[in-house]
């Protein structure tokens, strides 16, 4: 069977940067399962596996537009201290879930000064080319229940999600999942 929409995809992956540094694997979870033509991976990767059959295997570089889009200078904001709990202690590297216009985002947290935090809302690897190796493990059809409400195991990370925006429960996700490169769109 080819991979097309309504595909459940099954697939071994190492995810590098222009650097070759690995970003993402599935060497350690095992197989990324998703159902293909549903928005679960990121659009320049899913593209590539298209009409791929059980078996291929075969290298892919995405370009930024086709990733996590292009890196914003402004989607990094500095915001007064007082927006956050205030019996949180505030540090470099923290992911927060916040609200705005657009719905909510994770922002990173990249700089704390006295009563200034500076959060970046672009996604970590804006801006990045990034390079897959891949393996297709498996293709079937998906089950109708499939089609209409996805996989049940969450967003095809490989990671344990269960909500629709590829969000971990405690708000920071582990590699694999949505601050990763594993290829899934959210």
């Amino acid at each position: 069977m080819v991979i097309s929409k309504d595909s459940v995809v099954s697939i071994e992956y190492t995810l590098t940067d222009d650097q070759n540094e690995v970003l993402d694997s599935s060497s350690e979870v095992g197989p990324l399962e998703y159902l293909h033509g549903h928005n679960n991976l990121i659009p320049g990767l899913e593209r590539e596996l298209e009409g791929k059959t059980a078996g291929a295997s075969f290298k892919a570089t995405v370009a930024p537009a086709d990733a996590y889009g292009e890196y914003m200078d402004e989607l990094v904001v500095e915001v007064d201290r007082a927006q956050f709990p205030s019996d949180v202690t505030i540090e470099e590297g923290m992911q927060f879930e916040a609200g705005g216009p657009d719905g909510s985002r994770v922002v990173t947290v990249t700089s704390v000064k006295d009563a200034k935090v500076t959060v970046d809302a672009n996604h970590p690897l804006a801006g990045e080319t990034l390079h897959f190796d891949v393996k297709v493990v498996s293709v079937r059809a998906a089950t109708d229940e499939e089609k209409q409400n996805g996989l049940s195991h969450g967003c095809g990370c490989g990671c344990g999600c269960g909500d629709d925006d590829c969000g971990c429960d405690d708000g920071e996700c582990g590699d694999g999942c949505g601050s990763g490169g594993c290829g899934c769109g959210h």
